[in-house]
């Protein structure tokens, strides 16, 4: 089992601590972000990981060697001239997944206690392209699905901004992404977006074209976005 932990942001929610070392490398109870992520996917059956880079990238480095690799093979996408978002960030770390294998793609600032095994099982028990841990709860910005957890749609509250997919079957629900995907390799094929691009405009642009994106949800379970300061108290 893969994955890639998307670890090369400024970590700009976290400064001043991120002003000397990266965001993740930055503390949860003396753990750093990156070693809580990384046991939770060994946990799930991981044993090989993928870990983007741009900001302070040989701390992130030193780390992970300063502790064995934590016993998985460990390659790093270095974003070296510019960060790539989301989208591109995976699109450059394409030739990593090459065992025809769905893959988890987590956010290092994203602490929680869900079942990761059974996201995969959900995202394995039909054929889809994508399923995105979400929960019910406020927050700027939302996935929009159907009656069937489906996606149909994105929506910002802040900027009052919709972009739909796709007619919803049935009601449509506002759902809260939780930062972990499990994706199906088959995207790398559909994935158009060049350079520094969001995946939520990918997956948006997919699901209008008839690609089956679902959510999987998480109420009930621990989940904490730390990427800012206020989460870290």
């Amino acid at each position: 089992m893969k994955a890639i932990i998307l670890a090369a942001g400024l970590g700009t929610r976290l400064r001043p601590l991120t002003n000397t070392k990266p965001k993740a490398l930055v503390e949860v109870a003396g753990v750093p972000l990156l070693e809580i992520v990384l046991k939770r996917l060994i946990a799930a059956g991981v044993t090989e990981v993928i870990i983007n880079l741009h900001h302070f990238p040989e701390q992130i480095r030193d780390f992970v060697h300063s502790k064995s690799d934590f016993g998985l093979r460990v390659e790093f996408s270095h974003e070296k001239d510019r960060l790539l978002d989301t989208g591109g960030g995976l699109q450059q770390a394409a030739h990593f997944f090459d065992d025809g294998a769905p893959f988890y793609l987590h956010n290092v600032d994203i602490v929680s206690d869900f079942d990761l095994r059974a996201m995969l099982a959900a995202h394995m028990s039909e054929p889809r392209l994508v399923t995105l841990a979400v929960n019910q709860r406020e927050t700027a910005r939302y996935f929009i699905f159907d009656a069937d957890l489906t996606l149909c749609g994105w929506k910002s509250l802040k900027t009052g901004v919709v972009k739909n997919a796709r007619a919803p079957k049935g009601n449509s629900l506002d759902l809260a992404f939780a930062g972990v995907h499990v994706i199906s390799p088959e995207i790398f094929a559909l994935l158009r977006e060049r350079g520094s691009f969001s995946i939520v405009d990918s997956y948006l642009r997919l699901a209008a074209q008839g690609e089956t994106i679902k959510a999987y949800r998480i109420d009930g379970f621990e989940w904490r976005d730390v990427g800012k300061l206020s989460e870290l108290s």
